[in-house]
C-alpha cells in the first residue's frame, strides 16, 4: 500500500454516514450515464467497486442487475449491505479483488479510481475480472473544475490555510492527465477496446450547513485538512465558506455549485 493509500484509508474510517449526509448526494449525479455506459440492465453480473453508501449498487439494482459490491471502508460495507440487502457487499482493497477472471458482464467505479495510489494496478485487475467483451465504466474529477468545485478551498485560502500542502500526491510514474485524452488514456494502456470519454458537468444543488457538513466532519482528504486546524481556524473556514457561498445562491434558497467530470468507458478483452 502506498503512502497516498494510507492517507486515503485514514480519510475515510468511520465517515459512511458522514458522507451520505453531504458529499454522496454529488456523486449521485453520474450514476445514471455510468451504469448505461456499462450497459447495465436485466441479469447484468455488475461489479461496483468502491461502493461507498451503495448508491451506484441500489440504481443497478433497481435495473435488474445482479450485483456484487466491494469498498476498502468496513464502514461502507456495513451500510450499503444495510440499504441494499440484495447486493452482494463485500471488503475489498483495490488492487487486490476476491474474484477469479471473467466474473462480471460489467464493472463500474464511481469516483474511486481518483482515491487509489496504483490507479493502472487497479485497472488491471479491473479487466482480469471482467468477462472478454464486458464493459468497464468509470468516473472521476475532471482537471478543469467547475467553479463550486473550488468553494471550499477558497474558505480555506481565505482563513490562511495552504490546502496543497494537506493534499497527498500520486507518484510521477502514476500520474495522469485528468482530461478527456488522458483519461481514456490509461483505460487504454489497461488493454481496453473501443475506449471513449465524456466531460459531464452539473449544478449542484445543496446550502451551506449541507456542503459544510462533510468537511467539518473530516469526510476525505480536504475535510481531514479541516478538522487537523485549530479551533479557531475552523471557525474562519466556516465564516469565509458562508461569504464566498453567496455568489452561487439559487433562486428560492440553497446553493448550486457548477462541477465537472469525466466519464471513461471501454470493453474488455483478453
Amino acid at each position: 500500500m502506498t503512502v497516498f493509500d494510507e492517507r486515503e484509508r485514514d480519510a475515510w474510517a468511520g465517515q459512511a454516514s458522514a458522507y451520505a449526509g453531504g458529499f454522496a448526494k454529488l456523486c449521485a449525479h453520474p450514476v445514471p450515464r455510468l451504469l448505461d455506459a456499462a450497459g447495465v440492465g436485466p441479469g447484468t453480473r455488475l461489479l461496483d467497486v468502491g461502493t461507498g453508501t451503495g448508491t451506484v449498487a441500489a440504481a443497478a439494482r433497481g435495473r435488474g442487475a445482479e450485483v456484487t459490491a466491494v469498498d476498502a471502508e468496513p464502514d461502507m460495507v456495513e451500510r450499503t449491505a444495510r440499504t441494499v440487502p440484495d447486493a452482494d457487499v463485500r471488503v475489498a482493497v483495490l488492487p487486490s479483488l476476491p474474484f477469479p477472471a471473467d466474473s462480471f458482464d460489467a464493472v463500474v467505479g464511481n469516483f474511486v479510481l481518483n482515491h487509489l495510489g496504483r490507479p493502472r494496478a487497479a485497472l488491471a485487475a479491473l479487466h482480469h475480472v471482467t468477462r472478454p467483451g464486458g464493459r468497464i465504466a468509470l468516473t472521476i474529477w475532471s482537471g478543469a473544475r467547475g467553479a463550486g468545485q473550488s468553494l471550499l478551498g477558497a474558505a480555506m485560502a481565505a482563513a490562511g490555510v495552504d490546502l496543497a500542502s494537506h493534499m497527498p500526491v500520486l507518484e510521477p510514474e502514476e500520474e495522469f492527465p485528468r482530461t478527456e485524452e488522458g483519461f481514456a488514456g490509461i483505460l487504454r494502456g489497461a488493454g481496453l477496446v473501443d475506449v471513449s470519454c465524456e466531460t459531464l458537468r452539473w449544478d449542484h444543488r445543496t446550502d451551506v450547513e449541507e456542503w459544510w457538513s462533510g468537511p467539518a466532519a473530516g469526510v476525505a482528504m480536504i475535510g481531514q485538512a479541516v478538522v487537523r486546524q485549530p479551533s479557531e481556524t475552523v471557525g474562519a473556514i466556516r465564516r469565509h465558506l458562508g461569504l464566498l457561498a453567496t455568489r452561487f445562491a439559487a433562486p428560492g434558497g440553497g446553493l448550486l455549485l457548477p462541477h465537472t467530470a469525466l466519464l471513461a468507458f471501454g470493453r474488455a478483452v483478453h
